[in-house]
C-alpha cells in the first residue's frame, strides 16, 4: 500500500448548457437517437474567450478551499489534459502562475485523453513518497468542445467541456493507494490526426479536418467493455479486496451503456457508480473526477473505492484505494 489521503475535490463547469435538442439543430441527430445510445442528456461548452487553464484554476481553487490547503502548502502540480492550452508553453505551468503556487514543480499528462486521469493520480501517489512532496494538486479538464468536428454527429454528440481537481497529501495509518492496474494497446480507433511531426498543420489537414478527433465508435464499445471490468478485477484481486466489499466505483463518464456493461459484468449494483455523463456528457480526463467530486463528501473512513477509465490509444488505468 501507498500511504496517500484524499483530503478534497473540487470542479468548475462552464455556464452554457448544450441539450440534445440544441444538437439535433446543428447536426443530424435527435434527442432520442443520443440518449438511448449514450445516456447523456446535455453537455457543457466552454465559452470562446476561456481556455483550459481557466477552467483548471477554477477547480483548483475550489479544491484547496474543501481541502483547507493554501496555494503555499502545494509542492506538485499536475495537470491531465489533451487539450492544452497551446503546444508550449506548458498549461500546468500557466495554472500554476494563475494560482500563484510559485514553489510548485509542474507536470503535464496528456496523451492517454479520458485515461490521463487516472495516470495523474497514480504519478502522484508515488511523488508523496518522496520526503520533498507533501501535497500534491491534481487537476483533469478537456474542452473537447473545440476539437470535435461541427460537422460529425458521431463525436460531437459525446463530449463535453469540465474541470475537476483532486488534493493529495502524504498519508499514515491503513489509508492510501492499495493497488493499481494499467494497459495498452496501440490502436488509431481514437485519434486526432494532424498538428505534430508526422503531419503538421497546413492548410491541406485543415482543408481534410485532420485536426479534430474522430472515433470508431464499435471499437470503443468492445475495448472499454472488456478492459474496464478486467482491469478492475485485477486491481481488486492486488489488493485482496472482493468486488462486493468496494464500496464506490468511480468509472470513466463516457457511455451509459459501457457503465451498465461493466457493472453487470461485475456483479455490482448501480447504486456504487454514480454518474454524471448525463448532464456533463464525455468529459475527458475529467470524467471520473467529476464522479469522485458527486460523491466525495459521503465517504467515510474505511471506504473502498475504485476509480477506473479507459483512454484513446487504447490506455486503461484502475486506482484502488482505501479512505
Amino acid at each position: 500500500m501507498i500511504p496517500v489521503a484524499l483530503k478534497g475535490t473540487g470542479v468548475h463547469l462552464p455556464e452554457r448548457i448544450v441539450t440534445n435538442d440544441d444538437l439535433a439543430r446543428m447536426v443530424d441527430t435527435s434527442d432520442e437517437w443520443i440518449t438511448s445510445r449514450t445516456g447523456i442528456r446535455e453537455r457543457r461548452w466552454l465559452a470562446p474567450d476561456r481556455a483550459v487553464s481557466d477552467m483548471c484554476v477554477a477547480a483548483a481553487r475550489d479544491a484547496l478551499a474543501s481541502s483547507e490547503t493554501t496555494v503555499h502548502d502545494v509542492d506538485v502540480i499536475i495537470v491531465a489534459t489533451y487539450t492544452w492550452d497551446q503546444p508550449l508553453p506548458s498549461t500546468a505551468l500557466i495554472v500554476k502562475e494563475a494560482l500563484g503556487a510559485h514553489r510548485a514543480l509542474t507536470l503535464d499528462v496528456t496523451q492517454a485523453a479520458c485515461a490521463n486521469g487516472v495516470q495523474a493520480l497514480l504519478l502522484a501517489a508515488h511523488l508523496l513518497q518522496s520526503s520533498a512532496a507533501r501535497t500534491v494538486l491534481v487537476i483533469a479538464a478537456d474542452c473537447a468542445s473545440r476539437v470535435t468536428d461541427p460537422q460529425e454527429r458521431t463525436s460531437r454528440i459525446f463530449f463535453g467541456d469540465a474541470a475537476a481537481a483532486a488534493v493529495l497529501h502524504r498519508g499514515d495509518g491503513d489509508s492510501g493507494l492499495l493497488a493499481w492496474d494499467f494497459g495498452s494497446e496501440l490502436s488509431y480507433d481514437v485519434q486526432i490526426k494532424a498538428g505534430g511531426s508526422r503531419l503538421p498543420a497546413s492548410e491541406s489537414t485543415v482543408e481534410r479536418r485532420e485536426h479534430f478527433v474522430t472515433m470508431n465508435g464499435r471499437a470503443v464499445w468492445d475495448t472499454a467493455t472488456r478492459w474496464l471490468p478486467d482491469s478492475i478485477l485485477t486491481a481488486a484481486a492486488k489488493a485482496e479486496v472482493p468486488i462486493e466489499r468496494i464500496d464506490h466505483f468511480f468509472l470513466h463518464q463516457a457511455n451509459l451503456n459501457i457503465i451498465n456493461a461493466a457493472l453487470d459484468k461485475l456483479g455490482v449494483p448501480a447504486t456504487k457508480a454514480p454518474v454524471t455523463l448525463d448532464r456533463l456528457g464525455n468529459t475527458g480526463s475529467a470524467g471520473v473526477f467529476t464522479a469522485l467530486h458527486s460523491r466525495f463528501g459521503e465517504l467515510r473512513k474505511g471506504d473502498v473505492f475504485v476509480m477506473s477509465a479507459i483512454g484513446a490509444g487504447f490506455q486503461w488505468g484502475t486506482l484502488c484505494f482505501r479512505h
